[in-house]
């Protein structure tokens, strides 16, 4: 098999990965980069984190541990067969997991040196705000886990499903994740944004335990 993943034809829709959204950057050149729903981002700085705000929301960390490079997506809904609503204002392609995942997988091993053999996954996200049959979380966690699976890739960590949003902070260089579970006022904001769809979620403080996944 060949060692680096054969790319598939994306919609005409996918445009280039967001060049994310610099929101701090600390004395020593450290930053964090902001990924907002429907987005994916990539680097290979080693000084560089990306931070997403999930409710049932995906985000997969992918990177290549030899080369440094990595990056992280954030989609809503597991997925689209037939394209995309051109009446919907968030209908980017990359709002549903199996193009977003294509374009992540794809974005990494495109970096010169990147090896599919050597792919370290790390999964968060698919709270279930509410119970029944739309649960938006549990569809994007068996959805991504089921993908991964089929294309023959290991999940290095995961931390899916619950009743809490959550903060990711994601350093691709060392592959380090740090999440935080949102509640309260933090929680119910985030998953009002979520429903509506909006382009973007408000970065709101962390008020749970933290975990770090090395």
């Amino acid at each position: 098999m060949n060692a680096h993943r054969r790319k598939k034809v994306l919609p005409h829709e996918v445009g280039p990965a967001s060049p994310g959204r610099r929101i701090y950057s600390g004395p020593d050149g450290e930053y964090l980069t902001r990924v907002l729903p429907g987005e994916t981002h990539t680097t290979d700085e080693p000084k560089e984190t990306i931070v997403t705000i999930l409710g049932s929301c995906i985000a997969a960390c992918v990177r290549d541990p030899i080369t440094g490079m990595g990056g992280m997506n954030h989609f809503m809904l597991p997925v689209s067969e037939t394209g995309l609503s051109n009446t919907d204002p968030c209908s980017a392609a990359t709002l549903y997991g199996n193009f977003a995942m294509e374009m992540l997988i794809n974005l990494v091993l495109g970096h010169s040196g990147c090896h599919r053999s050597r792919l370290e996954i790390k999964l968060f996200g698919g709270a279930n705000f509410t119970q029944g049959p739309a649960m938006i979380g549990k569809r994007n966690s068996d959805f991504v886990l089921r993908y991964l699976a089929n294309e023959g890739l290991r999940v290095t960590a995961a931390d899916l499903g619950g009743g809490y949003g959550r903060r990711i902070h994601y350093h691709p260089a060392s592959g380090k994740v740090k999440r935080l579970f949102l509640m309260g006022a933090s929680e119910k904001r985030a998953e009002a944004e979520e429903r509506r769809y909006q382009a973007s979620l408000r970065a709101a403080p962390a008020e749970g335990p933290i975990q770090l996944f090395d």
